[in-house]
């Protein structure tokens, strides 16, 4: 009886439905897990950690103070911190602890993170009055407030300096804003309208059109541009002798002071007198900062915003273009092409394009479209400018084309098997109203068939955002100087070279000399990526699900 219910049971199907919904459930937690764990370590670098100041006793050595932030902590044996080196003593249990500490003070110490043992720590506090100096380049100081200078003269020192040393780096934030605004936006304008006029002389001279009155034009044009600039320069002037203006002194954990420019420092807090609520509103300033500003530190500071625009704008790119060629090809083969050997060859060649590597895409598009169709552009359309290339080297429209040359072929399938599924009788139905083939394709079909469309959007979305090997080639770089979207004409620059969130990845986790410094933000700019795919996946979701149900009484 019960080999008859065992077998019966086997006939069902149960055993594959279990077998299949313990798969899916074990891929969803651990999908669930690696979020998760990329998340609270990426997120969590953004709150004001507590600084400890203790004595590190180590033996035969001299004691020395030891101030910075927890990082880490682990159980390590015994045998292999004196197989290191260290002198730890030969009896005593078994494991010992050793913790990461992030010191800082980089410029006098030689490394900002050490690795320490916990059980030679003694007389671990949190002074209230120790700070936490964030500063543009050298990394963290880790220290106490002496005093605050302006022009090298001290105007508050003690309980006092506190306040206004918070004061006056408002004041400077302030500065900096508006120095980065005349910096970037009007004398990028300037230089911009300058290069213009130069490429203009340039093509009149290649022409032979380059007469007197052309040059006087231009001269004044120019002149024109030098009186705005040398206002700028007067105005740059000003502000960063402003800039400069305000300096700090501050005390290392072992009595050394040293004077820091306000100029240098992005932010001073004392995180062990922070409450939480404190805590909470210093997180989301820096959670947002990291979205908003430009990167700094070799990558391992600030922000991450040019990376997030030129992945935002390059999949949007890549969308519009991968969209319509991957719907007229679908369109011909499953429509209008004879279904025979070649019209089957050509789908196989379809589907395996779909498996190729992504860095042999990348090859082709360095070699096919910057060089080849790049070059040729610039011989045509920019001699004035060559040798220097304009379309001719990697940038913005050549790395999207290649991801719409690596995702065409998802969009293909997708779309072939959305125009599979539409009855032949609508079809039918239309032609014998006396609708033409194009206008039942154009009015019929296509809306019908649109579902599926963006099915195969979707899926070359997430795809194609998270590559990363050919766009190395193709136009992607570790560090742009400038946005791809300005105010100067054209606006959208094609030809400029973009940051990624998957490159930066890389560079970050991978080619940081500050490998500690990096790893916190590896973790939060992975999480972020995931997110862009994410939201970029749900706006198209939500797209195909409306169509869905707009033309979902007509397939019924």
């Amino acid at each position: 009886m019960k080999k008859t219910s065992l077998k019966s049971w086997f006939k069902s199907g149960a055993p594959g439905v279990w077998l299949s919904a313990g798969a899916v459930s074990i891929a969803v937690i651990m999908t669930i897990g690696l979020l998760a764990v990329i998340a609270v370590r990426g997120l969590g670098h953004f709150w004001p950690a507590d600084v400890i100041s203790a004595h590190y006793d180590v033996p035969g050595q001299e004691k020395h103070v030891l101030v910075g932030e927890l990082v880490q902590s682990e159980q390590v044996p015994r045998a292999r911190l004196k197989a290191a080196g260290l002198p730890v003593p030969d009896h005593g249990p078994e494991f010992m602890t050793r913790d990461l500490f992030k010191v800082g003070n980089r410029d006098l110490n030689p490394s900002d993170f050490n690795w320490v043992i916990g059980e030679w720590l003694t007389d671990q506090t949190k002074p209230a009055d120790l700070m936490t100096i964030e500063r543009r380049e050298w990394g963290n100081f880790y220290g106490y407030l002496v005093n605050v200078k302006e022009n090298g003269k001290v105007v508050a020192q003690g309980e006092a300096a506190w306040p206004q040393l918070q004061e006056r780096i408002k004041r400077v934030q302030a500065i900096s804003d508006e120095l980065d605004g005349l910096e970037k936006s009007d004398i990028g304008a300037i230089n911009h309208g300058i290069e213009r006029l130069r490429l203009q002389a340039r093509k009149l001279e290649l022409s032979g059109k380059l007469d007197a009155e052309a040059q006087a034009d231009m001269a004044s044009e120019r002149a024109e541009y030098d009186a705005r600039y040398k206002d700028i320069e007067s105005r740059l002037g000003a502000l960063h002798a402003e800039f400069n203006r305000d300096s700090l002194t501050a005390r290392d954990a072992n009595g050394k002071e040293v004077e820091i420019s306000l100029g240098k420092v992005v932010h001073a807090y004392q995180p062990n007198a922070m409450g939480v609520g404190t805590k909470l509103g210093f997180y989301f300033q820096k959670l947002w900062e990291f979205l908003s500003d430009d990167p700094r530190e070799a990558n391992t500071e600030g922000g991450i915003f040019p990376a997030i625009f030129g992945t935002v704008m390059m999949t949007m790119i890549m969308a519009v273009i991968v969209t319509p060629f991957g719907v007229l090809a679908a369109v011909y083969l499953r429509e209008y092409a004879r279904q025979g050997p070649v019209t089957r060859l050509i789908r196989i060649a379809v589907n395996n394009l779909a498996g190729v590597p992504a860095i042999v895409y990348g090859v082709f598009g360095l070699g096919f479209f910057v060089y080849v169709l790049g070059g040729s552009i610039d011989q045509l359309f920019f001699p004035e400018a060559l040798p220097a290339p304009t379309f001719g080297t990697p940038g913005l429209l050549w790395a999207s084309l290649t991801l719409a040359l690596l995702a065409v072929p998802v969009v293909i399938v997708a779309t072939e098997e959305g125009l599979a599924r539409i009855p032949l009788t609508l079809r039918e139905g239309s032609l014998a109203l006396g609708a033409t083939k194009a206008e039942t394709l154009w009015k019929i079909v296509l809306p019908m068939a649109s579902p599926a469309m963006m099915t195969g959007l979707i899926l070359a979305v997430a795809r194609a955002a998270g590559e990363v090997a050919p766009l190395m080639l193709v136009g992607v770089v570790k560090l742009a100087p400038s946005l791809p979207l300005d105010g100067n004409y054209p606006y959208l620059h094609l030809d400029q070279k973009i940051m990624h969130l998957g490159f930066h990845i890389y560079d970050v986790g991978f080619q940081s000399p500050n490998v500690e410094a990096a790893r916190p933000l590896v973790y939060a700019t992975a999480l972020l990526l995931v997110l862009v795919i994410a939201l970029l996946n749900l706006s198209a979701v939500t797209i195909r699900n409306r169509l869905r149900e707009k033309y979902k009484a007509l397939e019924e």
